[in-house]
C-alpha cells in the first residue's frame, strides 16, 4: 500500500506541468504595407532589452510556462518580428543611418481575463524615442490547461499589434528621420 501511494504521487509530481509554446511569428500584411510606404528609406534594428532581463517564460495559473518557440527572451521575440516585418517591406538594412533599439518595459498576461499587456519604448539614434502600449484581449476558458494554451496562442497576434502601433504611428517617421 505504502508503495503504491509513493508510486502515485511520483507520477503526479513529474506529470503535473505542461509547458505552452506560443507560435512562430507570421508577418502582419497590414504592418507590411505601412512599412512600404516608406519608399526605399531603410532602417537598421540594433538590440532590443528588457525591463526583466533574459525573461522567457511566464507561468500560467500554476500549470506550466507560457515561453516563446525557440525559448528565447521575450524582448529577442519582438526584436525578431521587428526585423521580420522590415525584411519582407524591404526597409531593412544593417547599414541604413538610422538604428532604434527598444527595451520592453513590461509584458504580462492574465490568463482569467483573457489579456496580454505589453509595453515597448523604442530608441532612434536620432535621439528620439516613443512608447507603445498593446491590451489584447483574447478568449479564455475556466479550465487552466485550455486557457494556457488560448494565451499561447494569443501571445503572437499581440506582438503583430505591437508591431503594428509602432510602424503606424506618426511618431513613427520621427524616429527614422536622421
Amino acid at each position: 500500500m505504502k508503495r503504491g501511494l509513493t508510486l502515485l504521487l511520483v507520477v503526479a509530481v513529474l506529470s503535473g506541468c505542461s509547458t505552452y509554446a506560443a507560435s512562430r511569428y507570421s508577418m502582419s500584411a497590414d504592418n507590411v504595407v505601412a512599412l512600404r510606404t516608406l519608399n526605399g528609406k531603410t532602417i537598421n534594428i540594433g538590440p532590443f532589452s528588457s525591463s526583466q532581463p533574459g525573461q522567457s517564460e511566464i507561468m500560467c495559473r500554476g500549470v506550466g510556462p507560457i515561453k516563446t518557440p525557440d525559448g528565447e527572451p521575450f524582448s529577442e521575440f519582438i526584436l525578431k518580428a521587428l526585423v521580420d516585418e522590415l525584411r519582407i517591406a524591404n526597409a531593412f538594412s544593417p547599414t541604413a543611418p538610422v538604428t532604434l533599439t527598444g527595451n520592453l518595459d513590461q509584458i504580462d498576461f492574465s490568463s482569467n481575463m483573457g489579456n496580454w499587456k505589453l509595453a515597448l519604448t523604442v530608441k532612434s539614434s536620432n535621439g528620439r524615442s516613443m512608447t507603445v502600449t498593446e491590451n489584447y484581449s483574447y478568449t479564455t476558458s475556466f479550465f487552466g490547461d485550455t486557457a494556457c494554451n488560448q494565451t499561447a496562442q494569443a501571445f503572437m497576434p499581440s506582438v503583430q499589434n505591437l508591431v503594428g502601433k509602432i510602424v503606424r504611428s506618426p511618431d513613427f517617421m520621427t524616429l527614422i528621420s536622421e
